[in-house]
């Protein structure tokens, strides 16, 4: 069989003479001949099985880069290289699905207020942060008060006072009121102040380069906004957030760190997850440099609703199952900090451990 006119490789391939000439400018696709007077291109029988591969990738969405580099590869490890692609699409999808709930949630609400009047719940809290047994100094910082909860574990020289920056700029939340339609920009205002502050921060103890530069030091910040009927949540690193309803524990978070990318894209099991050596790196947080792109989620209340934030400090060495008998079992917030603090300490205290703990309540 002969070589294929650009038309004919085309039908046979589903691709247009458009993307084939594309293809063929980015070294995708060359044809096997090319005519040098009047360029008209002509392709092998045996390159139709790439070209139909090629076409199968662009409407998964691959970008042309990611395509080049699948094509190079042999079969076996072509097909984990897509279902390791198609693991980050789906959780890109995850996180709009969220926004997209979340956008939903405020349009139908009916009455736009969003006071502590709204509803007759309340939340009761308390906090509590720990160096543990190992590290010489604190970088973690936890904060409850009547309409604000937040977690944040700094990392990098400047880490205890890029923690506390990253709080400290959420504070206001406290006393503004908050309309429906404007939580959204309220939280991501909030996270770009926190982002600012973490900066200033790092740069005034000197923990910046000539360049301004803020290098390996920065933050993780989980935060929730009590709205009166709602609990608004903003998220960026490996701080978590849980749930605790009706004797169950939900996780509410996804950490943002490799090794998590690398479970999502199904490189590596769970178990291995727990000894990586890159399990503690992370892909987004605050300073740095890193990416500062805040998961946000609204969650509607219940009675009797006990809500867990923590630093990591917590679940590296505290099983979930352990973290919900706590959280099941202790009367009051400020016993269920303690709990969790101790528990974390007992099994060896690797890290600085922060806890924050809320109760939706009836009338508080």
């Amino acid at each position: 069989m002969g070589l294929l006119t650009i038309g004919a490789f085309a039908r046979a391939t589903r691709l247009s003479p458009k993307a084939l000439r594309l293809y063929d400018e980015l070294g995708l696709l060359p044809p096997a001949h090319v005519d040098p007077v009047t360029g008209y291109r002509r392709y092998a029988p045996d390159q139709v099985e790439r070209a139909r591969l090629v076409a199968w990738l662009r409407r998964l969405g691959m970008p042309l880069v990611r395509i080049r580099h699948v094509c190079s590869l042999d079969a076996a490890d072509a097909a984990r290289e897509v279902r390791a692609f198609w693991a980050r699409a789906e959780a890109d999808f995850a996180a709009r699905r969220d926004l997209v709930a979340f956008l939903v949630g405020h349009l139908e609400r009916e009455d736009p207020a969003m006071t502590a009047t709204v509803s007759p719940l309340g939340i009761r809290y308390a906090a509590g942060s720990d160096a543990g047994l190992v590290r010489t100094s604190n970088q973690d910082t936890a904060y409850a008060g009547s309409r604000l909860l937040a977690v944040a574990d700094g990392y990098g020289d400047g880490g205890a006072p890029a923690s506390a920056a990253a709080v400290d700029a959420l504070k206001y939340l406290e006393a503004d009121g908050v309309t429906a339609g404007g939580l959204l920009d309220v939280l991501a205002d909030a996270v770009e102040q926190a982002e600012r502050a973490v900066h200033g921060a790092v740069l005034a103890g000197g923990g910046a380069g000539d360049t301004g530069d803020t290098g390996d030091t920065g933050t993780t910040l989980t935060a929730m906004l009590w709205t009166g009927s709602q609990l608004a949540l903003v998220h960026i690193g490996d701080c978590r957030a849980y749930l605790l309803r009706d004797g169950e524990l939900f996780r509410i978070t996804h950490d943002h760190t490799v090794v998590q990318t690398m479970i999502d894209e199904g490189r590596i099991g769970a178990e291995e997850a727990a000894s990586h050596p890159q399990r503690s790196m992370l892909v987004r947080a605050l300073g740095g440099g890193a990416d500062a792109t805040a998961d946000m989620r609204l969650h509607d209340a219940g009675a009797g609703d006990r809500y867990l934030l923590c630093s990591d400090g917590l679940p590296t060495v505290v099983p979930d199952a352990e973290i919900r008998r706590v959280l099941a079992g202790a009367g009051e917030p400020e016993e269920a900090v303690r709990e969790l603090v101790a528990l974390a300490n007992a099994a060896g205290g690797p890290d600085n451990v922060s806890c924050v703990v809320a109760d939706v309540v009836v009338g508080a």
